[in-house]
């Protein structure tokens, strides 16, 4: 493996160059960046791409991962900044929540969305609906409130909003709610139900999708960009926002940034558009040439700040059916897609004077996969020099009749309620749903109270289940682990909108996606109840490690040159914090994030975060470690949580009571901590050493208390999966 991965980098200036060549010339000189747009340490552009699914961690040791078969990629974050390798994606690790959470610096509690891609809600009369969490930003979700609801009951902050105020454009291309993400309810909010957007996407879905969903443009006052745009309108924007305009899809956008042309073309130099022939928006799949096309045509038209999201690599995107196994032929040569891609935008925007010298890159994947499958044949295949093949039988396998063990490719899909009738057919389970996942929350019909008998009764049904699990070869606990509305809140999954709280949440094992369907039947085995589908087999949205742990790639001015770095935690919260940092820019709220000023120049930061740094460091760790979902307590609380929930009566009562009294202690010590890192890093508000140790000392006496509650629970989650 090692010899593999040497051979791999050290054929990257090779490669790179190819890449460069094969861009062709230089585009045009850009448009200048706007004078009015002001930022801080030398920084002119910011680029923000986040990728759906893409691995710096081997899934298969033999197989160079997704990032070491996108070098020029890989390369110039390494080379040229510090990819910060222990980072962290919220739970439920969805792209929805994960990208919202990137952009706003703050947990799905406070921005609306922390169950994702869409999500359950209780109606007035105790049944269950559910909604997508992808809607644009203003929009009123199912239940009356605002989709993207704060802890206030309002709109949660915009995260253009910090940019537009200080003079520049934003833009957007397939990121999660800055555009619209339908032409229904986003096009009725910013058009009226009666406007010809909403006329034409009544007579014409597929042309209005390309021309009004997923790019949008978001200007300062008075830019001559968006002087025939709409009214950017965020009524409840905290300090107000009027006199702001916006650009709401290619239909406005493109004539706009190429020239008055109606489209927008990709690095290749193909119209961007469907599959139906109409320019625009291609879908919310795009390929690294579409996205990084888009991105670099809106920096040549002087937009500063754009923020943009790239397709898995492992989906097959060629046919648009089916996902493909580590190292097999289809996989491997998306992945060289996205590397050539990414040589023709570095070159081009080099061909632009736009460089690491005056812009920052931000770029990041929402979240890590599990692969629901076997290795792929022959024995140490590496997908470079000998291809991965897989075996795919048909759907519908049941351990009897069709010999589900040969194959090793596909999620095992699973109905709750069939295995739940099987395995226990003297009850009758309760009316519930779930939001199908691979870590299912569950909603019970009348939204009983968590100590209700009958949420009781079903969590100690659900802790119990057995599923047939044919990647093992035999029954294995279906659960992992199990939160309710306590240890939600802890976990950050508790919004202001308590019809969208679950009854609880069941974390799973990763090879299984769980549904319930309203006809369930009881199953002939319970190998009968597992169907693995060989359509798909990667499972994410759950709490396990190789789920949760990304990765984070910054390059720019302000930005040290570390390389791999793993000795620092972080998750998507730290994100938008550190952005604002190098920017010279700070939001009207406090983040959940802090700033990663272990990575940044000592001359990026203010004077109070240089001074107190070693105190700030301490500070900052042991904030992360109460705080972050997958920090320290976290994942100990998670365990609890679990022995509460699968315990008797009494068991549950107690653990419930501590739970919510550490969750109330950590809340008290995070907004003191986040309160000075904050103040250091954005205010220059000098560092208290004795109250910042004494902070430091009561989050490590927390832990601690955890740590001894964690070590009596029976449930070790994570070392389950070691067979894995």
């Amino acid at each position: 493996m090692a010899t593999l991965k040497n051979a791999l980098r050290a054929s990257v200036p090779l490669m790179l160059a190819a890449s460069v060549l094969a861009a062709g010339p230089a585009q045009a000189a850009p448009a200048p960046t706007q004078a009015s747009c002001k930022l801080a340490s030398g920084i002119k552009h910011i680029v923000e791409i986040q990728f759906d699914n893409v691995h710096f961690r081997r899934d298969n040791p033999n197989v160079p991962s997704d990032l070491e078969q996108i070098p020029n990629l890989l390369n110039f974050m390494e080379g040229s900044g510090t990819l910060l390798a222990n980072h962290h994606a919220p739970l439920i690790s969805h792209t929805a929540d994960d990208i919202i959470t990137t952009l706003t610096g703050v947990y799905g509690e406070k921005h609306g969305q922390p169950v994702a891609n869409s999500y359950g809600y209780f109606r007035a009369d105790g049944s269950v609906g559910f909604s997508a969490s992808f809607s644009y930003w203003t929009d009123v979700a199912p239940d009356g409130l605002p989709q993207m609801v704060d802890q206030s009951g309002q709109t949660a902050p915009a995260p253009w909003v910090a940019f537009t105020r200080a003079g520049c454009d934003v833009g957007g291309f397939s990121t999660a709610n800055i555009e619209f993400e339908n032409v229904s309810s986003d096009v009725n909010n910013v058009f009226g139900p009666n406007s010809p957007q909403a006329q034409e996407a009544k007579s014409n879905f597929n042309k209005a999708v390309a021309d009004f969903e997923g790019i949008a443009v978001h200007c300062a006052k008075n830019s001559p960009l968006c002087a025939s745009g709409n009214t950017d309108a965020l009524p409840q924007e905290p300090g107000g926002y009027t006199g702001f305009n916006a650009l709401f899809g290619n239909v406005s956008v493109a004539p706009a940034i190429n020239h008055g042309q109606p489209s927008v073309n990709d690095l290749d130099g193909n119209v961007i558009g469907d599959s139906h022939g109409n320019p625009g928006f291609p879908g919310f799949d795009p390929s690294a040439s579409q996205t990084l096309g888009y991105v670099a045509t809106m920096l040549e038209a002087g937009i500063p700040v754009v923020y943009a999201y790239i397709e898995d690599a492992h989906d097959n995107h060629f046919t648009g059916s089916g996902s493909y196994g580590p190292g097999e032929t289809g996989y491997v040569q998306q992945l060289a897609a996205f590397n050539e891609a990414f040589g023709k935008f570095f070159a081009r925007l080099a061909g632009d004077g736009i460089t690491k010298d005056n812009t920052l890159f931000v770029i990041t994947a929402d979240e890590n996969d599990h692969f629901a499958g076997k290795a792929g044949a022959p024995a140490g295949c590496d997908g470079i020099h000998t291809p991965c093949t897989y075996v795919r039988l048909p759907a519908g396998c049941d351990g009897d009749f069709t010999p589900c063990a040969t194959t090793n490719l596909g999620e095992v899909d699973i109905d709750l309620r069939s295995l739940l009738l099987t395995e226990f057919p003297s009850t009758t389970p309760p009316a519930f749903s779930v939001h199908s996942d691979d870590a299912p929350t569950v909603y019970i019909a009348g939204q009983p109270h968590p100590a209700d008998t009958v949420t009781r009764g079903l969590e100690r049904q659900m802790a119990a289940l057995q599923g047939y699990d044919p990647i093992q070869n035999g029954n294995i606990p279906v659960m992992r682990a199990m939160a309710d509305p306590v240890e939600m809140a802890l976990l950050h999954m508790v919004t202001a909108d308590p019809a969208r709280t679950p009854t609880f949440t069941y974390f799973a094992d990763p090879d299984f996606f769980l549904t319930a369907g309203s006809k369930s039947t009881a199953c002939t085995s319970v190998a009968a109840c597992s169907s693995e589908q060989p359509g798909f087999n990667w499972n994410h949205g759950d709490f396990q490690e190789q789920i949760t742990r990304t990765w984070l790639g910054l390059v720019g001015p302000g930005v040290r040159n570390l390389g791999e770095y793993n000795e620092l935690f972080s998750d998507h919260t730290d994100t938008r914090p550190t952005v604002l940092e190098l920017a010279g820019l700070s939001d009207d709220y406090a983040h959940d994030g802090r700033v990663l000023f272990e990575v940044l120049h000592n001359d990026a930061l203010p004077l109070a975060a240089r001074q107190d740094g070693e105190t700030l460091e301490r500070l900052a760790a042991a904030y992360k470690a109460i705080n972050a979902p997958r920090g320290q307590l976290g994942r100990k609380s998670l365990k609890i949580s679990t022995q509460a929930i699968t315990g008797d009566d009494a068991t549950y009562a107690s653990l419930e009571s501590t739970l919510a009294e550490i969750t109330t202690e950590r809340n008290t010590l995070a907004a003191r901590m986040i309160a000075i890192l904050e103040g250091a890093e954005f205010s220059g508000q000098p560092v208290k050493e004795a109250e910042a140790e004494q902070l430091i000392a009561q989050a490590d006496a927390l832990l601690v208390k955890v740590d001894l509650l964690a070590e009596g629970s029976q449930f070790s989650g994570e070392d389950l999966l070691a067979s894995h």
